[in-house]
């Protein structure tokens, strides 16, 4: 609530210039200017960056809208920071429910960034090589921070629904759910996610969508985090190796070999034992009860072996 505060998040707009639908929103009035409260701002944008991370860890699109001049930027700096689909320009009539047309443009802005960078456009007259530079970036301006976008988004967040209000329409044709950020001044009607605030402050925009942002890559490294536990899970642990053959050296630490001494062991006891003396010699004085049991045992194995080996055949 500090950083909304600082951001100046609860300011709204004039009171003249109010939407009735926000008064359940409204803390009071003072020069004439309505105060957001806080205390339903807070909760509403922890819920909708919840739904954000959720949605990042099933990798769904969430799409960045705002096109007003203090939205757009930050809008697509974050959105490129977080690798999800942005609209900062211009919102184009039919974006989502005329998306199959959209995706023709898409098709050509790319096959347009393909001549320009194998020189195709070096080729042509210098009016004909303007004419494509000019329409690929017109393209690029309206429809370039969805061109790697798969489909239709998961979700939209939108920076102030009334300048966006076609946007929040096609998406509610759609069923696609929608987060906005809904000043004073605003129609809540159509926003699942409603998020009073400021819609105009560049710090107050700057903190929601660095927010929104963050959520998404916190969603990202979980879902990344969830796969390598899976892998991890599914190796499979090395079996156990086999018993040595009676009469061949054993490689086995010196605790098994002194469970394992038998007559028929008696070439593998003494070597193991052999093998292990030095360890025991070399361990220090605080070593633990359970190492001197194991050296006591290996001992008396190796005691046992010499017994039998003087004792004549019969």
């Amino acid at each position: 609530m500090r950083d909304l505060l600082q951001a100046g998040a609860h300011f709204g707009h004039q009171t003249r210039f109010w939407n009735p639908k926000m008064d359940q929103y409204i803390f009071g009035a003072r020069n004439k200017i309505h105060i957001i409260n806080l205390e339903h701002t807070v909760p509403a944008f922890n819920d909708a960056l919840t739904t954000v991370q959720r949605l990042a860890e099933k990798k769904n699109q969430v799409m960045f809208v705002g096109t007003k001049r203090a939205a757009g930027k930050i809008i697509e700096e974050h959105a490129r920071r977080c690798g999800m689909p942005f609209v900062s320009h211009r919102w184009l009539g039919g974006m989502l429910t005329n998306y199959k047309t959209i995706r023709s443009s898409i098709k050509r802005l790319r096959e347009l960034e393909e001549q320009e960078a194998n020189g195709t456009f070096a080729k042509l007259t210098k009016k004909e090589a303007l004419m494509r530079s000019r329409m690929k970036d017109k393209l690029e301006r309206s429809i370039g921070g969805i061109k790697e976008m798969s489909g239709l988004p998961d979700v939209l967040f939108v920076v102030d629904v009334d300048h966006e209000r076609i946007a929040v329409t096609e998406a509610n044709k759609l069923g696609i759910p929608v987060i906005g950020i809904v000043d004073t001044n605003s129609d809540p009607d159509g926003v699942d996610y409603v998020i009073p605030g400021n819609d105009d402050a560049i710090r107050a925009v700057k903190l929601y969508v660095t927010a929104v942002a963050d959520a998404v890559l916190a969603g990202k490294a979980q879902a990344g985090e969830v796969v390598s536990a899976d892998e991890f899970v599914e190796v499979a642990e090395p079996e156990a190796e086999p018993a040595a053959p009676a009469g061949e050296v054993s490689e086995a630490p010196a605790e098994e070999v002194a469970e394992a001494a038998a007559p028929e062991g008696e070439a593998a006891v003494p070597a193991a034992a052999a093998e292990a003396a030095p360890e025991n010699q070399e361990a220090d004085s605080g070593a633990s009860a359970d190492s001197d049991a194991a050296e006591g045992a290996v001992e008396g194995a190796v005691e046992g072996a010499a017994d039998e080996a003087e004792t004549p055949a019969s």
